[in-house]
């Protein structure tokens, strides 16, 4: 004869509901929250290599009035960096790539003011800060493509550009690239051309984000929803692109 076996009951305080959110967290933050933890690594280990590099590197002894450009050693970035759009031969150091930080950073505080509409189901408001958020991304991913156009180029007068030989003559380098750079070493073009054309990735994967938010917002598929979290989750990932690159801007600019 068979005896059946009944499982131990199991205290209710001890028990899974499987319904409980780690931290107060969805699944959907606390998954956003992961990706963004392993891009800090990668941006890190960019940001690393970077300093590693530039240290490495001969710097400039003299002072800024007397530097030039050479491969021979580090160049500085005020020197690199002076030029704005439509101030033709004007010397503003890091003026342009400021107006580019002040920019993200408006757009960080669009989004939170999207979020913060979100919060109180306000779709109107959602609606008008999120468009904000993507006037201000795509403000700054015309400035960096300007930006990259200008550093590409090189200086507008090629004397002073750094130099390298060619048969046997020291020639100009004219035009920045992965193999040459008119502003000094070559790894100096290198990580320019790989950090902030990651970091530009990531902004405009945030502006694609942010168009597919709005439209939802405008169709208003949260509003049936119940709950405008979509807002948040891609706010976080928004404030993270701008937080990056404040380290970006750090490191690169004003190191």
């Amino acid at each position: 004869m068979s005896v059946a076996h009944t499982a131990p009951a199991v205290p209710e305080n001890l028990s899974w509901s499987g319904g409980s959110e780690p931290l107060k967290a969805s699944y959907g933050k606390l998954m956003m929250w992961f990706f963004l933890l392993s891009d800090t690594f990668t941006f890190s280990a960019l940001l690393i290599t970077y300093g590693m590099i530039r240290f490495s590197q001969p710097a400039w002894e003299g002072t800024p009035d007397t530097f030039y450009f050479a491969t021979t050693h580090w160049p500085i970035p005020e020197k690199v960096f002076e030029a704005v759009p439509f101030l033709h031969g004007m010397s503003l150091p890091l003026v342009f790539v400021g107006i580019m930080t002040f920019i993200l950073i408006a757009s960080s505080v669009t989004m939170v003011l999207a979020v913060e509409a979100g919060h109180r189901g306000d779709r109107k408001d959602v609606e008008k800060w999120m468009l904000w958020t993507i006037v201000g991304g795509f403000t700054f991913l015309g400035s960096q493509a300007w930006e990259w156009t200008h550093f590409i180029h090189g200086p507008e007068d090629l004397s002073l550009a750094a130099k390298q030989l060619v048969d046997g003559v020291m020639t100009p380098i004219e035009g920045a690239n992965l193999v040459r750079n008119p502003y000094g070493p070559p790894a100096f073009a290198d990580l320019f051309f790989f950090i902030t054309g990651f970091h530009g990735t990531h902004v405009f994967s945030g502006v694609i984000l942010n168009i597919l938010i709005f439209f939802n917002a405008a169709t208003g598929v949260y509003e049936r929803r119940g709950h405008y979290e979509m807002v948040e989750k891609v706010g976080l990932y928004w404030h993270f692109v701008d937080l990056v690159w404040v380290f970006v801007f750090t490191f690169f600019y004003l190191v």
